[in-house]
């Protein structure tokens, strides 16, 4: 999958996330918005709907099931959750690892 196409689906996703859980952050997501850590767009359940959100559109729009909160995922030093832009380079990593295997 090509970066600009994730890069889509997790800013779609992440409209539609912070129209339900946002913290009243207002104004325009791209690629360095801050989804976790300091100045977080989502609160902790915000982040668990849109995961679950950029998993069922890439399935949906695409035919490709992954998981993005994978163990993996989770112990990395840096979270591939922390801006759109990782966590869309986050999403082609998992895409193209699991079509090698």
């Amino acid at each position: 999958m090509q970066k600009e196409v994730a890069l889509d689906v997790v800013l779609s996703c992440l409209r539609n996330a912070m129209e339900q859980f946002g913290n009243g952050q207002e104004g325009a997501v791209g690629t360095d918005t801050v989804i976790v850590g300091q100045s977080a767009v989502l609160d902790s359940i915000g982040l668990v709907s849109l995961i679950v959100d950029i998993e069922q559109r890439l399935e949906a729009d695409h035919g490709i099931a992954v998981t993005l909160a994978s163990e993996k995922a989770m112990s990395q030093r840096s979270s591939p959750f922390r801006t759109c832009g990782v966590l869309a380079e986050h999403v082609c990593s998992i895409i193209a690892e699991e079509q090698t295997a």
